[in-house]
Parts: structure tokens; sequence; C-alpha cells
């Protein structure tokens, strides 16, 4: 059947914008549309509900079609044997490339490898390394690590040029996270280069340089931010190459990128589509004609979470897919339990089968990129460049990249976004499921493998600055509910919030269910009921029973407008003459309803769009917490 043949659709007209808009106003009825339907993304970038298709757009030059990206997991554990058994047991089971990440690297978490020899050689045992993609995650203590490499391939009579090795060698991103260098990077960047032009002599491919993008999205940057972050050290590795007599189209291959995947599907593919396009332009402006950047992936820190981490499946199958389709190259899923501690054989599996599941059952790698002339997708790519290269422009200007953070320059702007990302998340206009919406307060504990973190001691640093620190939106909210435990261990109890639900059953449901996520979010144990309406109306002195059985020193109102114009102040003055420390009161009320109950004793209102955090953090401190 051909298209020719489907007459179904040209038996329609053709709708236009204006067509929809029509059908838009009736239904908000009057209601703004850039408030109900458009929002803004964290460099302010507009997203409409509707973009027309851009048919004059072609696939970006990337991954071909049919060629599935490399599944790489990660080689973390701190014992050497240890982690020799997870990387033959990932590469048995789907992987088909490796990440050995060392003791102190950006993507270490706490673990790591320790950068010897004799770890590298007992870690890769019995691994066909000429089969394999592999990657080095380098911290600064890792620097010896590309030259045993180098001595372990010659060992074992491997030919250099027969291995997909990308060496991770990344001084500009290991200090934008430690907070300096051990010397002036002018002074830093001629043994830079010697050390790539060595690698290369030794008959290595590459690439060997990574431009990577997780320091500034691991501490709360934005999509722009990190794309910036990226070429201004994509750049600077090339200037540095350069300098160091390597041709400009030698050094162009030998750096690559790595960027963050998370949860929002579309920023992440627009994301990761916009680099090839930026590097694009700037191998254009270097005189050269572009190649397909490689591009390594690696799933979000700042998305995971320690509680309900069977979340965290969820969002690292999102991440997975907006990076399958936006055309990564090599891609790492971090395990569900990442931010509980080392990761054990099933949340290894998990993390893997992520990836082979979309591959070999979805067919994400069938075609090229996509998302090719998607209006929406399209437009969202295009806004990330000229956002990108805006900030790429102004770093450049500072001096480069070291300048750049030796200025806080970076530093402030990312640090802007996350306050902002705090904000939103306190709020919960980014929710996050199963901490912010939906707590499951007394969730079955995780298990990880005991192992202890590792602890490096104190670098030296001639040029300091201040760090972008990596974090996990989920943290505050995390903090709350370790301090419930805590009590709950110690004293036998949760922190405890009586639901004062007034009137009949349907008049409350709906607040009173609002109102326990809302303080079991952070940890405080809510006591529910039916109610105690006789004849429609509450009886006073049997919710003042009830609040004293409870146990609870502090109570939450909950029921629906008009019962609160009605009881909710008489509500009020009863339960605090009987003893409550604290009343709220679920939802926002009319300002001539808003003061008698504030008379009667309501010091505190919860509603949608509240500070979360601030409203639990008062109520920890009030019940004594």
């Amino acid at each position: 059947m051909t298209d020719a043949d489907l007459k179904l659709a040209s038996e329609f007209a053709t709708p236009t914008r204006d067509d929809w808009m029509k059908l838009v106003e009736t239904v908000l009825k009057g209601a703004p549309f850039d408030k109900k339907l458009v929002s803004f993304t964290a460099d302010g970038i507009r997203i409409e509900p509707v973009f027309p298709r851009r048919a004059d757009r072609a696939a970006l030059a990337g991954r071909t079609a049919g060629t599935a990206w490399r599944v790489v997991q990660r080689v973390d554990h701190p014992d050497p044997a240890k982690a020799n058994a997870q990387a033959l047991e990932d590469l048995e089971n789907g992987a088909t490339g490796l990440t050995l990440v060392f003791a102190g690297a950006i993507g270490a978490r706490g673990f790591g490898l320790p950068p010897t020899p004799q770890a590298i050689s007992t870690a890769l045992g019995a691994v066909v390394l000429d089969a394999i993609a592999l990657d080095f995650d380098l911290g600064p203590e890792a620097a010896a690590v590309p030259g045993a490499f180098a001595a372990l391939v010659a060992e074992l009579g491997v030919a250099p040029a027969a291995l997909d090795v990308r060496f991770g060698l990344d001084p500009l991103g290991s200090a934008a996270v430690r907070g300096g260098l051990a010397k002036p990077w002018p002074q830093l960047a001629p043994a830079f280069a010697a050390e790539v032009a060595a690698l290369a002599s030794a008959g290595f491919r590459g690439p060997f340089a990574v431009a990577d993008g997780r320091p500034v999205h691991d501490a709360g940057g934005s999509e722009a931010q990190e794309l910036a972050f990226v070429l201004a050290a994509g750049v600077a590795y090339l200037r540095a190459l350069e300098a160091g007599g390597i041709p400009l189209d030698d050094a162009r291959r030998f750096v690559y990128a790595r960027l963050v995947a998370d949860a929002d599907q579309f920023l992440t593919q627009a994301k990761f589509r916009a680099l090839r396009r930026l590097w694009a332009r700037v191998e254009a402006a270097c005189g050269l004609t572009p190649l397909p950047l490689r591009i390594a992936g690696e799933t979000a820190w700042r998305m995971m979470t320690r509680r309900d981490p069977w979340v965290n499946l969820l969002r690292g199958t999102v991440a997975t897919f907006a990076a399958g389709t936006g055309g990564v190259d090599d891609l790492t899923v971090l395990p569900f339990t990442s931010a509980l501690g080392l990761a054990d054989p099933f949340a290894r599996r998990m993390a893997r089968n992520t990836q082979v599941v979309l591959i070999e059952e979805s067919h994400l790698d069938a075609v090229a990129d996509p998302g090719a002339g998607a209006g929406g997708l399209e437009a969202l790519t295009d806004e990330l460049i000229a956002h990108a290269w805006t900030l790429f422009q102004q770093i450049e200007a500072a001096g480069g990249l070291a300048k750049a953070l030796e200025t806080g320059l970076i530093q402030d702007k990312v640090g802007l976004t996350r306050a902002e990302h705090h904000k939103a998340v306190a709020r919960r206009k980014e929710p996050i499921t199963g901490v912010s919406e939906f707590p499951l307060i007394a969730e079955n504990e995780v298990a990880v493998p005991a192992v202890e973190p590792v602890v490096l001691p104190q670098a030296t640093l001639a040029v300091t600055f201040e760090p972008l620190h990596p974090g996990r939106l989920a943290e505050p909210f995390e903090a709350l509910r370790d301090a419930s435990d805590r009590a709950l261990a110690t004293a036998g109890a949760r922190p405890r919030l009586f639901l004062a639900n007034l009137g009949p059953i349907a008049a409350f449901t709906a607040r009173a269910t609002f109102a326990k996520n809302f303080f079991e979010t952070g940890g405080i144990e809510t006591v529910s009921n039916d109610g105690f309406a006789t004849d429609g109306t509450t009886d006073l002195a049997a919710l003042v029973a009830a609040f004293q059985a409870s146990g609870a020193p502090v109570a939450c109102i909950c029921s629906s407008d008009p019962i609160y114009a009605e009881e909710a102040a008489a509500a009020a003055a009863a339960l605090t003459a009987a003893g409550a420390k604290h009343l709220w009161l679920a939802g926002r009320l009319a300002a001539e309803l808003e003061g008698p109950v504030k008379a009667a004793g309501v010091a505190g209102f919860v509603f949608v769009g509240a500070d979360l955090l601030a409203v639990l953090g008062e109520a920890h401190r009030i019940i004594g917490v």
C-alpha cells in the first residue's frame, strides 16, 4: 500500500493554526493562553503547545540508521577483582562497552577503582579489549592511568589501533568540580597536549580528551549552560593540542563530548542534537569540513533519589530513550540504587537491560535522527543552540574556560539556575515522584552492598575558585525523611500530625488526601479519620477527643470552602484549646474568611504552589524532630 492509496486524510481539510486557536479559545473560556498552555525552560526558552512541521530539516549527521549506540556499563568497585567480575558479567549479558571509573573521578560518586597498574590489569582480566568499547573516567589522582593502560596493551600484544578506547582526559572538567588546578592552565596545557601526542604516537586512535557536561548538570545548571561548558572545554583542548604541534584536523578527532541525559525527554533529545550542530559550527570556524562528533552520554545524577528508588528505573528509561533518539554514540545508565551506594548485580542488570530492551525490542536505533523535521523538537534545538552559543561567546570573551572558572562567571550563572530549580522543587513545580509527590512513608529499605566509600587525601591546588558542587534535587526532602527515621528509631514513633476532617467525607476527602501527601513528603505521619459529622455538621467534641487520642501535637484542618465558612473557625478554636501546638488549613481562603480562622488559631495554609520545604521544616521544628 502506498500513500496514494490512503485517501482518508485527503478527504479532510488541512487545519491551520488559526483553526486550532479558535478551538483552544473555546476551551480556555477566556483564560490567558500563555499562562495555561505555554511553559519555559530553565534557559527561558518558550515551549508552545503546537509547532508546525519543519519539512525543510534533514537528519543530522551522526550515528547511522541501524547502528546501535554502545551499551556502556560502569566498572567502579574499589576492589579490582570484584570490579572484574562486574565487567565480565555485564559483557556476557548485553553490554558492548565499559567505563573504568577511578576514585576521584567526576562520576565516581564516592567509589571507583584504585588508579594503579595492578588495578587496571586485574579489572580488565579476561576482557577481550579489541571486541568492546572502553572509556576512562579519570580524576587528578588517576593521571598515570593512560600510560599504565598503554603498557598493559603492549604487554598483551594487542594492536593499539585495533582498540576503541576513549581516554577521558579532562583536566578542566575535574578542576571545575575540585575548585582549582594544580598549576595555571597555560602551564598545564603543554603537558596535556604532550600526553595526547604520546598516546597517538603509540598507535591509539583516540579520542583522548573529553569535554564533559556533567560538572554543570550535576551542579544544577541548565541545558544551554551545559552545552556552552562542553563547547568551551572542547575549544580549550583544541587550542592546547594545536599549540602542542598536533594538526587541527587530527586534534578535532582527538576530542569527544559527554552530555547528561535526564528525564525531560524533549530537552534531552534537543540538547544532544544541538551539540552536533554547535560543534559543526566550531569546526567550520576553524576552517575544517565538519565531521560527526562522538558523543557519550550518562543518565543524570541530580535526578536520582534515595527514597522510593524504584522510580529511578522510570527516570532512567526516559533518559535512555531521549539520549538514544537524540543520537548518542555511547551511553551509561546509572543503576537505580546509585544514590544509596554501590550497585548490586540486580541494579546493574536493570541498568544494562534498560538499554538492551530499547535497542533489541523497541529498535530505537533503526532510524537516524528520528526527531528531524518535528516542529517542536527542531524549535527547541534551535533555541538551545542560540542560548548556548551566546554563553559560549561570553566564556570566550572572558579568556576561555579556565579564566571563566577563575572569575566565577560560570559558577554564578549555574548558581542562579540551581536556585531556581530548588525553588521549583520546593513548590512542586518540578515534582519528584516518590519524594515530593506520592511519598511512601513506610517504604521498605532497598539494600546495597556494604562497601565503604573511598576517601582521598586533599589535593594541593595552586589556582583555586568556587567549585561546581554536584547535588541531587531530592536531597532536602531526603534530609527531612532521614530525621523522621531517626525519630522512629530513637523515640519509637515518627513525627505525627492529625487531620482534622470537617463535614461529610465527600467534603474533606480531596484536601485530606492532599494534606496527607504534603506532610508525609517530610516524614510526618498523618493520623486520618472518616470525619465527625452528625447530620452534616461536625461534632467538635468528637473531633477534639480524636485529636487528643492521636498523640499528635499539631493538626491540619481539611474540608471544602463552604464547610470552612461555617465550621473552620470554631474547629480551630476547639483544637487550640485542646493543646494543638500549631494548626494548618488545607487550601487557600478568601480574604473575608482568612482573618477569622487565623484569629481562631490557624497559623498556616497548605496549598498547591506552597513552599513545601519551608512548611515541613517549620513542622519539624514545632514538633521537635
